[in-house]
């Protein structure tokens, strides 16, 4: 199984990419270019260069320069008395008078450069020392780090790297190099002085300089962006671990070895920066080895993290509080720390991958690629080996780009996890409220239905006044749990339109007329103003557009104590194919201020939302009416002023629908009309509320039909007696056998008698599954008398279709 792992990750293109790369690093010395070859090297303090030629990188003055212990020369003689030693080298690996040098002092190196002939500028590419230098050509300072001297207090540490030109007046470079160290554990010149033509020693500078900057402004943001995603997100720790490791880790790419930082800001303390240089590095290794246990608890070792961790803290405290002369001892511990955490990374993620967490493959490979690069970096500490600057660059895109996919593949892992865990809410959400409406519009069935037939048994002015007020807060939850519906409808995406011809003007009258007695009751004129050019009718959803105006018109009557509401429809535009309709709900009525006019049409959102509001109401209807419109691509919109009033208005484009002729109906005798429209009508009721069945046989009873029933579907399977019923009135949702089932079963025995679905579900939502059963039409619970006995007189025998 491990054989298999490993050959299905070495068959990664990618992976296999970056191993080829970060070893190339190691092999391919230089900062941008192959190897200096064939480089001659000065022998007892004279380097002869004339029949040498410059590559882009320069030749590097390397081999046996003069030492001058514990003296600063400006131009070196002859009779003082020298040794030759090799540069560059530290002072700790140098000898002088066959005793190794210490770390602090100070000394002058020397050589003489024979130049080639040419043409071209020539220039010194000139590195940083411990800890600070000043570099004499021909006797006249050329470069300079900081402040050399003969004592700590004299001696001013700095770091950058300098390109500067140089003049020959002669075909012999007398270069003087005087190096001071009192504040560093280490002391000397480790990096070679390199000479070339001017241009070519510049541009390549400039090169590793924009490299730095570039690479260190990526991680940087890389690490901003992760914190924000730690900060506005879900405050994942390997967020925060990771950029908090990017934003320390960035400094090091611009505040060490090429210190680009020191070009663009020269005076910097040196002091501080040391301080940031090492801890940055403590803390940015302390912020992975965090980042490694959050990402994979289970695989890591509580134990070696905290311990890699608290060493890491350990470090970085001794930085704070230790000068520099001793925090700067901790680079060889830290190092040994390094030859131990690293691998022990790659492990973990090793283990993760094999065990298939998420982005764990990734893991694997930015981690390997960043124990090559560490690798590299420690050999270049040891002077062991230069690696390429370009492809060193490519190891830490490559590492911190497939870190990035780790923590993008979590972060669209739990998205897809929200994802799915909202739409199960939603579903859940759904399905309750569909639950709510059933239970809901059942017992408002048999109270809505009670208060009509009490209504109608002629009560006394003051029953009838009661019955009224029942009627009408029976009604009006009714109408909350319609609109609860139908926002939980649009915000599902569920809602559909249904067009056909509808008459805008008829809409207009028939809402006013609906609503004038609750105006007429709260002291409001309602009146409906119909443009005389809407004459034709329209292509359009009646069912919705009624809603629209409706919620539009009850809003109006709610929020105007006094004065009147006024329903307008108004012709912008007329064509032979469509027609332009304004409408408009205006009242007088308490207005709404600036500031609140976006906030009413929120869900559940009024005007005044205070606890001790003034109005009723969910705050739907606005919402509701707003989001229909969208979806039709129609805007709503809105003018008012406080204690004045408020319009509401949409403009809508419709299509003319054909012009029909009329057709004219026959006249139905006054005679034909009875007082018990359904008599003789015999009706199965299968309904398993005891009180919907009362209420049901009552209207039945009063219209002069004669009804059995049955409790459940499989009750009136055995119940239905073709030769006597002429219809059946079939609830859906019953114990032992629902409605569905129970149609199902008698359509496949051969009965066509009309059965009608009663629910308290919305008509559209189970439409599709009622007609293909073969259901012969629906009646929504709580239904209307009038309109139950509109549908039950369309399918009863013929010798009652007079009466539709």
């Amino acid at each position: 199984m491990t054989f298999r792992f490993l050959r299905n990750i070495f068959k990664n293109l990618s992976f296999k990419l970056l191993i080829g790369l970060s070893l190339l690093a190691i092999y391919l010395p230089g900062d941008l270019a192959p190897a200096l070859a064939n480089s001659p090297e000065a022998e007892q303090g004279l380097l002869d260069l004339r029949n040498s030629e410059f590559s882009d990188q320069g030749i590097q003055l390397e081999g046996e320069w003069k030492l001058y212990w514990n003296q600063l020369l400006v131009s070196a003689s002859p009779t003082e008395y020298h040794e030759y030693v090799r540069l560059p080298k530290l002072w700790a690996h140098t000898q002088w008078k066959q005793q190794p040098l210490p770390t602090k002092g100070y000394a002058t190196y020397s050589l003489d450069v024979l130049l080639p002939a040419t043409s071209e500028p020539l220039a010194l590419f000139v590195p940083d020392t411990y800890s600070s230098y000043a570099l004499y050509a021909n006797g006249h300072l050329i470069a300079h780090n900081g402040k050399t001297g003969t004592s700590p207090e004299s001696t001013v540490p700095y770091w950058s790297q300098h390109v500067v030109p140089i003049t020959a007046d002669s075909d012999t470079l007398r270069l003087t190099l005087q190096v001071a160290n009192f504040h560093h554990a280490k002391g000397g010149p480790y990096k070679h002085i390199r000479i070339g033509y001017l241009a070519a020693l510049q541009a390549a500078h400039q090169v590793n300089f924009a490299f730095d900057i570039f690479l260190a402004g990526c991680l940087f943001m890389g690490g901003l962006f992760f914190l924000g995603l730690y900060l506005f997100g879900h405050h994942e720790k390997p967020n925060l671990y990771f950029s908090l490791f990017s934003i320390l880790y960035s400094y090091r790419i611009v505040g060490t070895k090429q210190y680009a930082l020191h070009d663009l800001f020269p005076h910097l303390d040196w002091a501080l920066t040391l301080h940031f240089e090492y801890l940055s590095l403590f803390l940015s290794i302390l912020m992975f080895t965090l980042y490694t246990r959050e990402l994979y608890p289970k695989d890591t070792n509580k134990y070696l993290v905290r311990f890699i961790a608290g060493c890491c803290v350990t470090f970085a405290v001794a930085t704070l509080l230790l000068p520099t002369t001793l925090f700067t001892h901790l680079v060889i511990p830290f190092l040994v720390l390094m030859a131990v955490g690293i691998p022990y990374t790659f492990y973990v993620y090793w283990v993760a991958a094999r065990k298939h967490r998420p982005g764990a493959r990734y893991a694997l490979m930015s981690t390997g690629a960043l124990l090559i690069v560490f690798v590299v970096i420690i050999l270049e500490y040891f002077r062991i080996a230069t690696p390429n600057k370009l492809l060193l660059f490519v190891g830490y895109i490559g590492f911190f780009f497939l870190q990035s996919l780790i923590l993008s593949f979590r972060f669209a892992s739990a998205l897809k996890k929200a994802k799915e865990s909202a739409e199960i809410g939603l579903k859940a959400k759904s399905e309750f409220l569909s639950t709510m409406s059933h239970e809901i519009r059942t017992p408002l069935n048999s109270v809505i239905g009670m208060t009509h037939l009490m209504l109608r048994d002629d009560p006394r002015p003051d029953q009838k006044q009661h019955l009224d007020v029942l009627l009408f807060s029976a009604n009006n939850l009714l109408t909350i749990v319609n609109d609860i519906l139908d926002f939980n409808k649009i915000e599902a995406g569920k809602i559909t339109f249904a067009t056909g011809p509808i008459d805008l003007a008829t809409i207009a009258r028939n809402i006013a007329s609906g609503y004038s007695k609750s105006a007429n009751d709260m002291g409001i004129e309602l009146r409906a103003v119909i443009d005389p050019a809407l004459t034709r009718k329209v292509i359009g959803d009646h069912t919705r557009t009624s809603q629209v105006i409706s919620n539009l018109v009850q809003n109006a009557i709610k929020f105007t104590p006094k004065g009147s509401v006024t329903l307008r429809l108004r012709v912008e535009d007329h064509t032979d194919e469509d027609i332009t309709v304004t409408i408009a709900v205006e009242d007088t009525g308490i207005g709404i201020a600036p500031e609140k006019q976006k906030e009413i049409f929120e869900r559940f959102t009024q005007v005044d939302s205070s606890a001790t509001r003034g109005f009723s109401g969910t705050g739907l209807g606005l919402a509701i009416s707003k989001r229909i419109l969208e979806l039709q691509q129609v805007d709503l919109h809105l003018t008012s002023e406080p204690n004045v009033g408020s319009t509401f208005y949409f403009t809508q484009t419709f299509p003319l629908a054909p012009v029909v002729e009329a057709v004219a109906k026959p006249v139905v005798p006054t005679a034909t009309l009875s007082e018990k429209p359904l008599e003789d009508v015999h009706i199965l009721i299968v309904e398993d509320n005891k009180m919907n069945v009362l209420v049901a046989q009552n209207f039945l009873k009063r219209w002069g039909a004669t009804s059995d029933v049955a409790a459940n579907g499989k009750e009136a399977l055995t119940k239905l007696d073709p030769s006597r019923h002429d219809l059946v009135l079939m609830d859906l949702h019953m114990p032992v056998m629902d409605g569905y089932e129970a149609t199902r079963l008698l359509r496949e025995r051969g009965e066509s008698i009309p059965i009608i679905a009663l629910t308290a579900s919305i008509a559209q939502e189970v439409e599709g599954r009622v007609y293909s059963i073969g259901f012969n039409d629906i009646v929504v619970k709580p239904f209307n008398p009038n309109e139950l006995l509109r549908v039950i007189a369309a399918h009863a025998p013929e010798r009652n279709k007079l009466v539709v």
